[in-house]
């Protein structure tokens, strides 16, 4: 059965006190500190409580299993650790997060651009024989592959057919038609 009562008497020090009882006629009633609940905080004289009591060993009664209804619970993990080292390693938590997300991004990011040049590259071919199917036997010697400049060519034919067939080529700097003018079509 549980009782209401006051913290009467506290002997911080020495870890007991005294509990008086809200009901009149009852005498004090000993305590010791390890009948308060574990959340950190210390005791305080005319706490208001509610307890057990248990007859000890020598026949004495005391009270046990303490609560207090109008007290604010305090997780007690944080009442362990210094007030300041809490913040600071919380804070750095967060940029490590922070820095392993973003460095994951980065990785992501260059995979999936890596991806879609070779896509690009790989559909660029199918795009230009599918549009022109019917050319001549001549132009048929040769495939969009991806090439795009004149270094890579090994023909003024072959650069002629990648300007008038191929996407995104690179050959024909000023424009008038004719490709590699200074390599190949001079």
């Amino acid at each position: 059965m549980r009782i209401e009562g006051t913290l009467a008497k506290w002997n911080d020090e020495r870890g007991f006190g005294f509990i008086t009882p809200t009901k009149g006629g009852t005498p004090e009633l000993f305590v010791h500190v390890s009948a308060f609940p574990r959340d950190g905080q210390r005791p305080s004289v005319g706490e208001l409580l509610t307890f057990e009591i248990e007859t000890d060993k020598d026949g004495k009664k005391r009270a046990t299993n303490l609560l207090f209804p109008n007290r604010v619970i305090r997780l007690a993990s944080r009442q362990l650790e210094p007030s300041g080292r809490r913040g600071k390693s919380s804070l750095l938590g967060r940029i490590v997060s922070l820095a392993v997300v973003v460095a994951l991004a980065i990785y992501g990011y260059g995979k999936y651009a890596h991806r879609l040049v070779a896509e690009e590259n790989v559909a660029a071919p199918l795009e230009a024989v599918a549009v022109h199917p019917n050319e001549n036997t001549r132009s048929s010697v040769f495939q969009c592959d991806g090439r795009t400049h004149c270094s890579q060519m090994t023909s003024c034919a072959e650069a002629t057919f990648f300007l008038k067939n191929c996407p995104n080529v690179k050959m024909d700097g000023n424009h008038d038609g004719v490709p590699c003018e200074q390599q190949w079509c001079n």
